[in-house]
């Protein structure tokens, strides 16, 4: 049996992908199992079995969880504290003034997770420059730390002013704690962002502590069970800015976790975006719950600063995806008005949607799916699920009757809001980002991408749907192309023309050094590391900055960061101005390579009349029908050719294509769709 197989968990809010390869064969295989919330190691573990992958035999394993995100989703995160700088108590509460919601009188704040009987402030005061103003108090830091003990808190978030510049405070306390109170889970906020804002600092590192327990707890467990079946390779975890870090990494900082779970899609997508020669994507991942969307721009994922969960800071790297609540779980309902609605509320992986026959009675976008015949009853789900048609019916029935409408009318109606809300989340990181659409192929995925990717690029004057091998467990394929990747940074807040770029390089220099210690900690070689600068600009007195590539050619970098910040923010913005430049930021990527993964290209057809056409009924608006050539991807090789309209099932998803469409195979598999605009189709 080889021992070199590498397999790629993805747990979403309904099912877990899992995808295996083994690179001395070449097997690629992608397999789907029900996500278990209330046991997520057994899920994880089933997803192993459903794969055949022994764990003795992984030398490398890579898991997407939204263990994370669901307890603050949930507010079943831990029962945390923070201690500020005296005099600075209120800064997490008080959050920060936002003009964007001043004249919206339906703002509510973010809701807060902790209260005020939670926050403690000790003696100590850095200034900006990282000189000491008053040393820590180190009786009061003692007293603190004890009453925190006695109250019986699970973690504490430690955010002293200017940090960022002078961390000393922060270490000193945390060794304080873990003398006073062992039991504690500490997270320090300048080791999850060196950067200045100190609400965002601290909203970090809230949030950090408010899941550690949970992630830790679960992390522990995972790699017990997986060492007590014989792993002994490599465990990654995806992570938000859409690399990977190393499980122990994931257990103390646990805040780059939070939004991963769409992460690995992104990540995949930008890979395969140069195999098969698309630079430029659009991306849509609709999974059971939500649907994600997401740009990749010259082979590269589009990052940024800023993330906000529920309004609450994020103050690390992501990835720009625009998530919805659309999924195949979406369920349709009428709203106080009377009117039709589908998501954001979803039935999630349990009782799921009618049509499982797991008890679930409320209508989903996959009874709907299923009712039209986008889905079908002899392709079962993940080879063993199969769906219920009558039971999808009858949870359809009485909305329909409500509404005056036939159910297959109420079906058409929930697929064609759910698509009306995809092109809101697509044309929100294009139209709204000044980007045209037309100017991307749309890559899709997920279970559900591909029975709404054709009817969304038509409306939006997309040319060209590609979807990828495997597409429903896509986000876990996308992960085994992920380099592990640390992020660091240091404030440097000055004019642009005075920027001392030997001051600069000093700055980087340090970093790098920190990430070099770091990787090589991590099992890296120096010639598997690779170190990306950026700098972040703006214009005096503006809020947001631009991120712009620091120039390491040894020539002044401040002509090649000006002309580039003025490309950027013309881009960005639609002008430029003769305002003077600032930078703020100085930050580092340090990417510990890893070894990507060959997609085995797919046969091409050298005889024969092609895959075997069945078909299928499919309802059209008005309650009339057309068929549909059901044909198994499966059966598909490089070169074949369909003209639409025809529904194409697989393993772990299917795809529509209407009258006027024609697919293509490609070289790895991929489905290349041509859309025709003169024809709208179903």
């Amino acid at each position: 049996m080889p021992e070199n197989i590498r397999i790629a968990v993805d747990v979403g809010g309904t099912f877990t992908d899992v995808v295996k390869l083994v690179p001395e064969t070449g097997e690629l295989r992608f397999e789907k199992v029900p996500t278990t919330p209330a046991e997520p190691t057994a899920g994880v573990l089933a997803a192993f079995d459903k794969a055949e992958a022994d764990p003795a035999q992984v030398s490398m394993f890579n898991h997407g969880s939204t263990l994370g995100l669901n307890s603050l989703l949930t507010r079943t995160g831990a029962r945390i504290a923070t201690i500020a700088t005296r005099g600075f108590r209120d800064v997490y509460l008080l959050g920060r003034t936002d003009r964007r919601v001043m004249y919206d009188i339906g703002y509510q704040k973010p809701e807060a997770l902790l209260e005020r009987f939670d926050t403690f402030e000790v003696t100590e005061r850095s200034m900006f420059d990282g000189s000491v103003a008053v040393a820590l108090d180190e009786d009061d830091a003692r007293e603190i730390a004890r009453e925190i003990g006695r109250r019986g808190y699970d973690a504490v978030a430690v955010a002293f002013l200017h940090a960022y510049a002078n961390p000393s405070h922060e270490l000193r306390m945390r060794e304080i704690l873990a003398e006073e109170a062992p039991e504690l889970e500490i997270t320090i906020s300048h080791e999850l962002s060196r950067e200045y804002r100190e609400y965002e600092r601290t909203s970090t590192a809230v949030l950090d502590a408010y899941i550690k327990p949970i992630m830790r707890g679960y992390l522990r467990a995972l790699e017990g069970e997986l060492e007590r079946r014989g792993f002994g390779g490599r465990f990654l975890m995806s992570r938000s800015g859409g690399g990977a870090m190393t499980a122990s990494a994931a257990r103390e900082q646990p805040v780059n976790l939070i939004l991963s779970g769409p992460a690995g899609g992104v990540v995949g997508a930008a890979a395969f975006s140069k195999l098969i020669g698309r630079p430029n994507l659009i991306t849509i991942d609709m999974g059971g719950t939500s649907l994600d969307a997401s740009l990749v721009q010259g082979g590269s994922p589009v990052l940024y600063h800023g993330a906000e969960f529920e309004g609450l800071p994020i103050n690390t790297p992501s990835l720009y995806i625009h998530t919805i609540g659309a999924g195949g779980g979406s369920l349709g309902y009428l709203d106080d008005g009377g009117a039709l609605q589908v998501g954001p509320k979803s039935a999630g992986a349990m009782p799921g949607p009618a049509a499982y026959g797991r008890g679930g009675t409320e209508p989903t976008f996959t009874d709907a799916a299923l009712a039209i015949g986008y889905l079908g009853t002899d392709t079962p789900l993940g080879g063993e699920l199969t769906l219920d048609r009558e039971k999808s019916l009858e949870a359809l029935a009485p909305i329909a009757e409500a509404l005056e409408l036939t159910v297959t009318q109420l079906a058409r109606g929930m697929v064609r809001i759910s698509n009306t809300k995809i092109m809101g989340a697509v044309r929100a990181i294009t139209i709204e980002l000044g980007h045209d659409p037309k100017d991307f192929a749309l890559l899709s995925f997920g279970g559900g991408g591909g029975l709404v990717a054709v009817d969304v690029a038509r409306d939006l004057g997309i040319p060209e749907v590609i979807v990828p091998p495997g597409q429903g467990a896509f986000s876990a394929l996308g992960m085994l192309m992920a380099d592990v990747q640390h992020d660091y940074s240091r404030t440097s807040l000055q004019a642009l023309h005075e920027l001392d770029a030997s001051v600069a390089d000093a700055l980087y220099a340090g970093m790098e050094s920190e990430a070099r210690e770091t990787l090589r900690a991590e099992g890296f070689d120096d010639d598997r590391m690779v170190f990306h600068r950026v700098v972040a600009v703006r214009y005096s007195g503006q809020e947001h900055a631009v991120t712009v590539t620091y120039p390491e050619d040894g020539s002044d970098p401040r002509d090649a960061i000006r002309s580039e910040f003025n490309r950027l923010h013309e881009r960005q913005y639609g002008h430029v101005m003769d305002d003077p430049i600032e930078t703020t930021t100085l930050r580092l990527s340090a990417l510990g390579v890893v070894d990507k993964p060959d997609l085995p290209h797919v046969a091409r057809r050298s005889a024969g009349d092609g895959p075997v056409v069945r078909t299928r009924t499919v309802v059209l608006d008005g309650d009339e029908t057309a068929e549909y050539a059901l044909i198994a991807r499966e059966e598909l090789l490089a070169g074949d050719a369909i003209e639409g309209p025809a529904v194409i099932t697989e393993h772990t998803a299917t795809t529509v294509l209407h009258a006027g469409d024609r697919l293509e195979v490609g070289d790895y598999g991929e489905l290349v769709i041509s859309i025709q605009y003169a024809q709208k189709g179903a």
